[in-house]
């Protein structure tokens, strides 16, 4: 009997993000399971790419860290258009065809604005017990109803602790809108752009996307650094980055 054919899995193009056609970087990378990254052009458009079998869906996390890495590696000489982790085309037309062609204005237009930008992300969280002292000494009603309630054992329902569990969350919900929207005053004439991120918890204060012009990274740094030297016994300033630009890429109208 003749021996079974083993059949080729089924591939697909794998797009990590649209740069510059000139901006290709001169050194070979790789992408999701090491697959040589091939640059698909389009005018002076291209899309970062790799071929990968379609046998499963890209979704480990080990696909996610190859994924951010080669991007990464692309901002660091040129200027790139993050593309969402786990876009797959069927092959180098629909590449050309269904991304690069009618996205051609909106990528052309938002690689020229991001030129020469990266991103950080900047963050701040209170000195939650510092900041927790000042909602109470602050607040007239709060110390009243902690007064009230100071001697009620543990785990007693009464109205006092509900309304005292109120009044804190809104104190400190204007609290954190009056530091965010004081430090984030003195941060916005040094970048190009400010988004803010999502988060929750107590402690945060705000979480932003910052888009900072290569050339005034230092001016970014030193004046953030006086910054943090100013609030550091109730919030601390974390600061992450260089990035892509992540959060300054929208869903195009045409997608």
């Amino acid at each position: 009997m003749p021996e079974p054919v083993e059949q080729s899995p089924e591939v697909g193009w794998y797009v990590y993000a649209v740069l510059p056609a000139s901006g290709a970087p001169p050194s070979p990378l790789t992408g999701i399971d090491d697959a040589p990254v091939e640059y698909v052009e389009f005018g002076e458009l291209a899309a970062a790419t790799s071929v990968m079998a379609l046998d499963r869906p890209p979704g480990r996390r080990k696909d996610l860290m190859a994924h951010s890495e080669l991007v990464e590696a692309l901002a660091a000489s040129t200027t790139v258009v993050p593309v969402e982790f786990g876009s797959v085309m069927a092959d180098r037309d629909s590449v050309v065809h269904d991304l690069l062609a009618p996205g051609a204005d909106y990528f052309s237009q938002l690689l020229q604005r991001l030129e020469g930008a990266e991103q950080f992300n900047l963050r701040g969280t209170y000195d939650e017990e510092r900041v927790l002292a000042e909602v109470v000494m602050g607040e007239p009603l709060i110390m009243e109803l902690r007064r009230r309630t100071r001697d009620l054992p543990e785990g007693t329902l009464h109205p006092d602790l509900v309304r005292l569990g109120e009044e804190v969350s809104a104190a400190m919900d204007r609290k954190r809108a009056e530091d965010s929207d004081g430090i984030l005053r003195l941060v916005e004439p040094h970048v190009l752009e400010l988004r803010e991120r999502p988060g929750t918890g107590v402690d945060r204060v705000f979480d932003v996307a910052m888009l900072v012009d290569r050339a005034r990274r230092q001016e970014v740094e030193d004046a953030l650094e006086e910054l943090a030297e100013a609030v550091h016994e109730r919030i601390r300033l974390s600061l992450t980055g260089p990035l892509p630009p992540y959060d300054f890429v929208e869903e195009p109208a045409w997608a």
